[in-house]
Formats: C-alpha cells, sequence, structure tokens
C-alpha cells in the first residue's frame, strides 16, 4: 500500500473495499491474459493469508469453488510460486512490465 502510494486508508471500510475491487480488476486482466493473479501476492498486516474475497475471486475465474481452495494448503503456495516465476522471467518481464 505505501510503496504504491495509492493513499487508501485500510481502516475505513470503503476504501479497503475499494482496495479489494481494484486487485479485483487487476488479477482478473492478468488471468485473462494467460498470467497468474497478482493478488496471490498481496499480503495483509495482521492477517494469516489470503482472505474469502481472494478465493471467491479465483472461483469467478474458474478455478474451482472457494472453500474448496480455501482449504488446500497447496492451491495458494502454487499460485505464490507461479507468480514469482512468471514475473522473476526476464523476457516476461521485459514484455509486460
Amino acid at each position: 500500500m505505501q510503496e504504491a502510494e495509492l493513499g487508501l486508508n485500510l481502516e475505513i471500510s470503503h476504501e479497503k473495499s475499494r482496495l479489494n475491487e481494484m486487485l479485483a480488476e487487476i488479477s482478473t486482466a492478468e488471468f485473462e491474459a494467460g498470467r497468474p493473479p497478482l493478488s496471490a501476492l498481496v499480503k495483509v498486516q495482521g492477517s494469516k493469508g489470503q482472505g474469502d474475497n481472494f478465493y471467491k475471486l479465483c472461483e469467478k475465474m474458474g478455478m474451482g469453488e472457494w472453500r474448496s481452495l480455501k482449504q488446500d494448503e497447496e492451491f495458494l503456495k502454487n499460485l505464490i510460486s507461479e507468480c514469482r516465476a512468471f514475473w522473476r522471467d526476464e523476457a516476461n518481464f521485459q514484455q509486460f512490465a
């Protein structure tokens, strides 16, 4: 949040909702373009992992039923690995960054 200088205060519910909307839009566009959803890399301070909204977004993108995805410990780990591997590839970074 701070590095991106979005100016959102996550203590305010509508600003937190706006951040969720932005992340969903970005992740959907990335997924539709054949790239891993960037929101897999988002960490919320004080949280143990992704929330329900992330898994519901994955369900909307056709990855499976959100409750099952949330319970699958490997699902998020694999998405994070795919995302990091994709963006560490210099060709991908140069083409899409």
